[in-house]
């Protein structure tokens, strides 16, 4: 080959490499940027614009006062010495907690902490070995939310894909008209259908547990602890797949159907390709990057857990975590919980696009 003809392949080589440095740059950049924002606004809301903090130094003025008043030492101080030193305990207390500073100022600070991941300690709830510190206490909760949440999305996403399929090349039949009619069931949440299982399945038959992760007093012996475990995700994991089965795959078999209408489809359909080929080569792969999208969107919603069907099961996950954060205005741990789940959501969004061109010939990085 001669050197003009090698010359444009290495024009385009720099080309090409440039297109994608720019692009993972200006992707970055834009990803940092959201994800600052959404956390900057999760910081504001928790605070509720500040509120909180009047909340925190009234809750600061009435302890001292209480602890003031019952103190014995303090009864023969006059009234204007007992105010004076509430005023001084309170004004020590607000100044270790950052209190005595304007709360725009304290936001800013919170920013920069929490996109560093240094979550700090949380205000009112605790680890079960006692830790104030917000990474500990997530870090104990992640375990449970990842087995329920991994079991009954993993479950629900490839048994509804399966279906799907099923009932695209079963177009029209009675099991088919049977799941559109059954859609709308999954207008009710999933922790309606819990209420429902917990009192057919624990209160009136008395076979499965109300809730709770395992027995109490936890088994011993691990085959003991995994069976106790099992038997414990039967009726929320089965709630979550009630509650979100046919409306799944309704969504997937019409994504199906779309597909396989399509003309090259057709096409290899009347070259007498088997059905197997036709369904895997033409229906599924052109489907693949929607598939992987979801997927993975599901893989990193696992993180935020179920916050209403983790209380209604009582089980000790991320989910009922976040709802007693909230209900105490827990600042650190809402803010930290959230930064987590921002900084996995740009994640999956930056590497989403480099799987997109790897799997499908007509996407370019950049492009």
């Amino acid at each position: 080959m001669s050197e003009a003809s090698k010359s444009p392949e290495r024009k385009r080589a720099p080309s090409t490499l440039s297109r994608i440095a720019r692009y993972t740059l200006v992707k970055t950049v834009l990803l940092l940027f959201t994800v600052v924002i959404g956390v900057y606004l999760t910081i504001l809301i928790a605070n509720m614009g500040g509120h909180v903090d009047e909340i925190r130094r009234g809750a600061i003025r009435e302890e001292i006062a209480a602890d003031v008043g019952l103190n014995p030492e303090n009864r023969t101080l006059s009234s204007e010495a007992r105010m004076k030193l509430i005023n001084d305990l309170i004004a020590v207390e607000e100044k270790r907690l950052g209190l005595d500073q304007p709360f725009i100022l304290r936001s800013f600070r919170f920013l920069q902490n929490a996109l560093t991941l240094n979550l700090g300690r949380a205000e009112y709830l605790a680890s079960d070995s006692g830790s104030k510190l917000v990474r500990n206490i997530i870090l104990e909760r992640l375990p449970p939310t990842l087995i329920l949440m991994a079991t009954a999305n993993l479950t629900l996403f490839f048994t509804a894909i399966f279906f799907a399929l099923y009932l695209a090349r079963h177009y029209g039949s009675i099991l088919d008209k049977a799941v559109i009619t059954l859609t709308p069931t999954s207008s009710a949440p999933a922790w309606f259908y819990g209420v429902f299982l917990i009192v057919i399945f624990a209160g009136v038959l008395g076979i499965l547990p109300y809730g709770g992760m395992v027995s109490a007093p936890p088994p011993e012996s691990k085959a003991l602890y995994t069976l106790s475990l099992a038997k414990h995700l039967i009726l929320p994991v089965g709630a979550w797949i009630m509650s979100s089965l046919f409306q799944s795959t309704f969504h997937w078999r019409t994504f199906f159907l779309i597909f396989s209408m399509e003309d090259y489809v057709e096409m290899a359909r009347a070259k007498g390709l088997p059905a197997s080929t036709i369904e895997r080569s033409y229906i599924l792969r052109p489907t693949l990057p929607n598939i992987i999208t979801s997927f993975a969107l599901m893989l990193i919603g696992l993180w935020t857990g179920a916050i209403i069907l983790e209380t209604v099961f009582n089980w000790p996950g991320l989910g009922r975590l976040f709802f007693a954060a909230i209900g105490l205005y827990d600042t650190p741990v809402i803010v930290g919980n959230t930064v987590i789940y921002a900084y996995l959501l740009a994640m999956t969004v930056f590497v989403l696009d480099f799987v997109y061109a790897l799997i499908d010939p007509r996407v370019k990085v950049g492009g």
